[in-house]
């Protein structure tokens, strides 16, 4: 099994990110529109700040920055060439190349979103305690999907596919999973559904208020 960063760096050079963002796009829009709901976006009068962890090629950030109650939007990502695609579209966004298991932001921030990235990673329960600890703020919010689950019966072959470890869990095991890191899981839901594709399993958490 490959790096997954190796794979992603690879694709960013063949411009498949490209095609990832359009593929993903349906699903995070969903979610997002799910975690503002959740936040009561009108309470937080200086606006929001927000992580997209694993960015790509950085166009949720890039989008989130748009809206006029976004005061900070930043993207990181493991692998080098998505942040060099990043850069070269967004010279003045802020985005960085680091291991998630390492880094921390310089501020905890009010939304940490990710997409298609948690069962890549080594550690998953020491990533969903990383960001409840250092990454959001005390009641912040996370909301993640994934594309890979037990119950989606065609990305059971990804890994073998794809040459890269991905960790296979349930609905039920992810929500275990979260909530065993300290979050109140809000919603779980299957996020753009259609045409055979049973959805992105997606999930609206809280991190503890203390």
């Amino acid at each position: 099994m490959r790096p997954a960063v190796d794979v992603f760096s690879e694709w960013a050079d063949a411009g498949k990110d490209i095609g990832m963002e359009r593929g993903h796009a349906p699903a995070v829009g969903e979610i997002l529109t799910a975690a503002f709901e959740e936040m009561n976006l009108s309470t937080l009068e200086r606006g929001f700040t927000v992580i997209d962890a694993g960015c790509g090629n950085g166009w949720v950030v890039r989008m989130l920055a748009e809206r006029e109650d976004c005061v900070i939007a930043m993207g990181i990502d493991g692998a080098p060439s998505m942040i060099a695609n990043a850069l070269e579209v967004d010279p003045d966004g802020m985005y960085t190349c680091a291991d998630l298991m390492v880094w921390r932001p310089p501020e905890p921030v009010d939304l940490v979103h990710s997409m298609e990235v948690l069962y890549y990673l080594d550690d998953i329960p020491s990533m969903l305690h990383r960001i409840r600890d250092l990454w959001l703020v005390p009641g912040g919010v996370f909301a993640f999907g994934v594309d890979h689950y037990a119950e989606n019966e065609d990305s059971i072959s990804w890994p073998e596919k794809v040459g890269v470890h991905m960790t296979t869990l349930s609905e039920k095991e992810w929500i275990e999973l979260v909530e065993s890191a300290g979050f109140d899981v809000l919603r779980c839901f299957l996020s753009a559904p259609g045409d055979g594709w049973p959805g992105t399993l997606s999930v609206i958490a809280r991190a503890p208020s203390i």
